[in-house]
């Protein structure tokens, strides 16, 4: 079964709740990129294989999880460490990996209310969704954090960015390699904890920057 790589960055308050309703065989690979608030102990007493990321980035600590996760041959799940994604809805994304139908399978957030993805977030995923439809041809509605493909592919697909354009290079690698995508909807709950990226103007421009270079 999967493993799930799950990038923390002082994700204290919401890492019990999640850990603990992790699908029954799918393993979290818990990525510390930094947190000062003990992410990487609690994730360690909830059952997790916990890695060490220092070097600051989405990107970076994605991709260490990615080699941390195993075998080779199976299917590895991304998301987010902040109580925002149900990790029941992995069984809707990587279903299709798992069973042949798809190469990569992404989530597309649905909000449960209103404040879990602010306006200004909302819109900015929506253009970079949008330019990335016009420049692929592919059906995708989001770029959405929860995701699942093959490990060794996904590692030979070799994704450069190590920052917040991650995600979208992902998609462009794959599309380029004619990769078969699909999506299923997943739903999108307020975060826990105080947001460091897409709750905030200033970390939704920085994912922006990110993954327009990513488009360039």
């Amino acid at each position: 079964m999967p493993d799930v790589v799950i990038p923390v960055l002082d994700e204290a308050a919401a890492l019990p709740a999640l850990l603990t309703a992790m699908p029954k065989g799918y393993r979290p690979v818990v990525v510390d990129n930094g947190s000062l608030d003990g992410s990487g102990d609690i994730a360690r007493a909830h059952g997790a294989v916990v890695v060490a990321e220092p070097r600051r980035g989405f990107g970076a600590a994605c991709w260490a999880g990615l080699l941390a996760s195993g075998p080779d041959d199976g299917v590895v799940c991304f998301m987010d460490g902040d109580g925002s994604l149900d990790p029941s809805d992995l069984l809707r994304v990587a279903g299709p990996v798992l069973d042949g139908r798809a190469d990569l399978a992404l989530g597309a957030r649905r909000p449960t209310r209103a404040s879990a993805w602010p306006v200004h977030a909302r819109a900015a995923n929506a253009v970079l969704a949008w330019e990335l439809r016009r420049r692929t041809g592919l059906s995708l509605s989001d770029l959405g954090p929860m995701r699942a493909a093959r490990r060794d592919e996904l590692v030979a697909l070799g994704i450069q960015d190590r920052r917040f354009g991650w995600p979208l290079e992902m998609v462009l690698r794959a599309a380029a390699q004619g990769w078969r995508l699909t999506e299923a909807e997943v739903a999108y709950h307020p975060r826990i904890g105080r947001s460091k990226v897409t709750g905030t103007v200033t970390g939704t421009l920085r994912t922006v920057s990110d993954m327009s270079r990513a488009l360039r």
